[in-house]
């Protein structure tokens, strides 16, 4: 089935590179508190400690300033567009692994990996403009639209690292705002149609799945939920099964059932 035609959803790309730094400034404070017990506790991915999760999240950030660093793409155009990173991503966890295991490793002191990182992104990022080729992991993106994805780094990791190690890192408003925006176009753009109305409120409604479309009235197929739960759906952190026992999602019609459409990101 042809991806959907809808016009694409616009960032403010200041406010995103704000909502980037401030949540990456709320979980180096909390970085900074872990004990090396905490440090040395398991996380719900796989092998991964709490060290290493830590250390990842910095990859955040110093992806797009090593972009950055390399020569500007030749192609006058990107490969990949916003709305389908997120299904781009699902063949790079052993790489990714590797990488935040040596990163670990190598960068004991993880407050000054932190800083570092940090002052890097704020020197290099500001000046280079929206429409910026950089070269990434999953091909040729705009920097405008890198940095939203950046916030599904953040947030989801924020959350993977309060789980494991009884954190209550908070979450920037805008950085929650783009990644549950980001994960819903594409749910959208997976399962292009106008049957089921996906509400995650306060920050987003998208329609999706083939079938009847809805134009007035309430919708006979609507799925409702809150933002961190939308995310873990999303993301794989929880099944679709679970969320509906536990009440944190609401279905209601024959095609509110979104368990075959989840995770959108490996």
């Amino acid at each position: 089935m042809p991806p959907s035609q809808k016009r694409a959803r616009r960032y403010d790309p200041v406010r995103t590179r704000s909502a980037v730094l401030a949540q990456f400034a709320h979980v180096r404070e909390a970085v900074r508190t872990l004990t090396p017990e905490q440090l040395a506790l398991p996380t719900r991915l796989g092998d991964w400690t709490v060290r290493e999760l830590a250390a990842h999240l910095t990859m955040a950030l110093s992806g797009v300033t090593r972009s950055l660093d390399m020569p500007a793409p030749a192609p006058a155009k990107p490969e990949l567009t916003l709305v389908e990173w997120p299904a781009s991503t699902a063949d790079r966890a052993a790489r990714i692994a590797d990488d935040s295991r040596a990163l670990a490793a190598g960068h004991p002191d993880l407050d000054a990996l932190y800083g570092e990182v940090a002052e890097r992104f704020e020197e290099m990022v500001p000046g280079a403009g929206d429409e910026r080729l950089l070269t990434t992991r999953v091909g040729m993106m705009r920097l405008a639209d890198f940095l939203v994805t950046r916030t599904v780094e953040l947030v989801v990791h924020t959350d993977d690292l309060n789980e494991a190690a009884g954190l209550d890192i908070p979450y920037d408003r805008q950085a929650l705002a783009a990644c549950t925006r980001l994960l819903a176009d594409a749910l959208a753009e997976k399962a292009p149609g106008g049957s089921v109305e996906v509400r995650i409120p306060p920050f987003a409604v998208v329609q999706c799945v083939p079938g009847p479309r809805h134009t007035r009235g309430t919708p006979p197929n609507v799925v409702e939920t809150d933002p961190l739960t939308w995310i873990r759906l999303a993301t794989g952190r929880t099944e679709w099964a679970r969320a509906l026992d536990e009440a944190k999602v609401g279905a209601s019609g024959e095609r509110a059932d979104l368990a075959a459409l989840l995770p959108l990101m490996g």
